[in-house]
């Protein structure tokens, strides 16, 4: 077995670990870059609307350029030491394509049937999908917590999400 220095030798300098620290790196400068649109005054009871995303964008910034610094001096991430994981398993590519088409699927009907309804379907087609074998409970738990979180998010915080089809019912 190869220990992981010879590991990286074998694979140059590209390696998955670079990868994710470019795209913390990359959604770094995305979020500080898009919150110099902002253009709210600043509030005199405290800070204004950019205070906090320039916050997480400069630190996903400065966590991007240790994470690219560490990885480029050799650094690399422990294996998965999980009893239900096999690391060397390839990946699930149905899995995958499933998850992402019931979150597009989601993002199509939600205007349309609104949240209730598009929520339920988007849970239950997650449970479905990640391999859930009692269906009715399934979707009995994906309605109560569609309607749970649209409850909370409009009556409670008075969030605006879509009430589609469900307009003047709930």
């Amino acid at each position: 077995m190869s220990s992981p220095e010879e590991a990286t030798d074998k694979r140059g300098r590209w390696r998955p670990e670079l990868g994710l620290a470019l795209v913390v790196l990359g959604l770094g400068v995305f979020v500080v870059v898009g919150t110099l649109d902002v253009s709210a005054a600043a509030s005199r009871l405290g800070p204004g609307p950019r205070f906090f995303p320039m916050l997480v964008g400069g630190a996903m910034i400065l966590i991007g350029l240790f994470y690219v610094a560490d990885v480029l001096r050799g650094g690399h991430g422990d294996p998965e030491e999980s009893e239900d994981v096999d690391a060397a398993a390839p990946a699930d590519w149905r899995g995958v394509g499933l998850v992402s088409g019931v979150f597009l699927a989601f993002t199509a009907v939600l205007d349309v049937l609104g949240w209730v309804i598009a929520g339920s379907l988007l849970f239950f087609g997650l449970s479905v999908a990640l391999g859930a074998e009692h269906r009715l409970r399934a979707a009995v738990i994906a309605v109560v917590l569609a309607t749970g979180t649209y409850l909370v998010f409009v009556k409670g915080l008075g969030v605006t999400l879509p009430a589609g089809l469900l307009s003047g019912v709930i």
